[in-house]
């Protein structure tokens, strides 16, 4: 009997990569209340890394209760820069004043992605991809934001760097996949392990 994958996710980006990578999941959101989380967690002193392992234990958890048989993906990023947490820009003008904040400076996308089974924590991978944005002039910027449109308003960084976001960098460590938003190859290790492989 084949084992049954969940991304407990929203996420347009994570399921567009498991989709590419021919891995057979289902998407089921787990609605979990990030901004309470994030507000206690940075009042008790906590890293945007660990307040990213604990949504996405969250998120894991919650879907895996009430599905214990399968392999269930919680997965987080959080942008950090300068003690600053980012949150997703609601619209245009938030997204231009996030991208002038990071304009110049090295941000880190801490990224943890979880596994659970049974309601329980089996695996998890966690890492801070660090991304340097170059100094961006405000005619460049005009152009970007009316090139991507309001595609800027699902990433936590108003970029997309698989696509013109490339163009604000100009110096990236970290794995690629991470910075879209799942550790991909590590978690296919994983779920080879558990005879999960293509479609």
């Amino acid at each position: 009997m084949s084992t049954t994958v969940i991304l407990a996710s929203a996420s347009a980006s994570r399921a567009r990569l498991l989709t590419a990578a021919g891995l057979p999941f289902t998407a089921i959101a787990a609605h979990v209340d990030e901004d309470a989380v994030k507000a206690a967690m940075k009042a008790d002193g906590a890293t945007a890394l660990d307040c990213a392992e604990t949504l996405a234990e969250l998120k894991a958890l919650k879907i895996s209760q009430a599905h214990p048989s399968a392999l269930v993906i919680g997965a987080d990023q959080m942008l950090a820069c300068e003690d600053r947490w980012f949150d997703k820009p609601p619209n245009v003008d938030a997204a231009r004043d996030h991208l002038m904040s990071l304009s110049g400076k090295t941000h880190t996308l801490p990224t943890v992605a979880i596994v659970a089974r049974g309601g329980a924590r089996i695996w998890q991978h966690r890492s801070a991809p660090k991304l340097t944005m170059r100094n961006l002039n405000p005619a460049f910027l005009e152009t970007y934001l009316a090139h991507a449109g309001e595609a800027v308003l699902s990433s936590v960084g108003a970029y997309q760097l698989e696509g013109a976001g490339v163009q604000l960098f100009k110096a990236i460590d970290g794995d690629f996949f991470t910075i879209l938003g799942l550790p991909l190859l590590p978690l296919l290790n994983f779920l080879r392990e558990h005879d999960v492989s293509l479609r």
